[in-house]
């Protein structure tokens, strides 16, 4: 192990896949509003991976990839399927009945929080001062945008139980970042991890799915299923693999520099589409998130693979 070079986000190689991750992703946090009107959030969940996965399995063998992995993989895979692919997305789509996607995007954001701490307790990895002061600041920042939401309330929905939703949402994804750094991930092609991971992950959205909403509901609009396959094949299969890598190549610390630029992108997004009004206490919690979260991205003390 070595300490990773100051500059690496300057290389294209990097630079590239990170800039496109976050546009992608950026963009995907409105895209998911259009999914949960038609048919029930767990149904939209469900056809989004009845598509991302068998097209991550087609990427793996197109790679050249061994699709076969030992038993500690697989039980890797159905954790990640659960928490990753199930959980994280469950929880996302429900919260986006009560909040603005902007809004649910810099929920997520704060994912660094739980990441340190579940870095900290399984993989042994330092929490710096800086971080945490930087993360009591992005807190601050949260806690006005949201009651700024709380005042607006555009969608008319329980803020609230949106914020509860996405946290917990949050944390289901930050689990899964964590124990996918692990031995047993390392120790298999990350696209065949993936594959397996969005195949038990799309067994546990149908099972909820059936569970709470009874017959599967197949939407008719054409642009229903145009925002399904961006969601799929633009939003997991090409991003997933791409944020991995970069998570393997500069440390859990630097490629969550990814999420400030997500963050940026979908509430920008969420301004020109949904109307998010920008009055004087979101723009100070918003401030706040954004300074919070560089000042706890900068203090993380990152490893690279050398």
């Amino acid at each position: 192990m070595s300490e990773a070079p100051p500059h690496t986000l300057l290389r294209p190689a990097i630079a590239l896949p990170f800039l496109l991750v976050a546009l992608i992703w950026g963009s995907t946090w409105f895209v998911i509003t259009t999914q949960i009107a038609a048919v029930p959030p767990a149904w939209s969940v469900t056809w989004r991976f009845v598509l991302a996965t068998p097209a991550m399995f087609a990427l793996a063998l197109a790679m050249r990839k061994k699709l076969a992995m030992p038993g500690r993989a697989h039980r890797l895979a159905v954790l990640m399927g659960l928490f990753q692919f199930c959980g994280n997305y469950m929880f996302v789509y429900w919260s986006e009945l009560h909040l603005t996607s902007g809004i649910v995007a810099l929920l997520i954001g704060m994912m660094l929080v739980p990441n340190a701490i579940l870095g900290r307790i399984l993989l042994e990895q330092a929490i710096t001062a800086r971080f945490l002061i930087g993360s009591v600041i992005a807190l601050a920042g949260i806690g006005l945008l949201l009651l700024n939401e709380a005042h607006t309330a555009p969608l008319g929905g329980n803020v609230a139980l949106g914020a509860l939703l996405a946290l917990t949402a949050m944390l289901s994804a930050s689990i899964a970042n964590v124990i996918q750094a692990g031995p047993a991930g390392k120790d298999v092609p990350l696209v065949s991890l993936l594959a397996w991971s969005m195949l038990y992950g799309v067994l546990f959205d149908a099972a909820i799915a059936f569970a709470l909403f009874g017959a599967p509901e197949v939407p008719g609009d054409p642009a229903y299923w145009l925002g399904t396959a961006w969601l799929a094949l633009v939003g997991s299969v090409v991003t997933f693999p791409l944020y991995y890598d970069l998570v393997r190549k500069l440390g859990a610390g630097r490629a969550a520099y990814n999420g400030v630029l997500v963050i940026v992108v979908a509430m920008a997004v969420s301004t020109v589409l949904e109307g998010y009004h920008w009055s004087a206490l979101a723009i100070g919690g918003g401030a706040l998130a954004m300074v919070g979260l560089l000042v706890a991205l900068r203090g993380r003390q990152v490893k690279a693979c050398s």
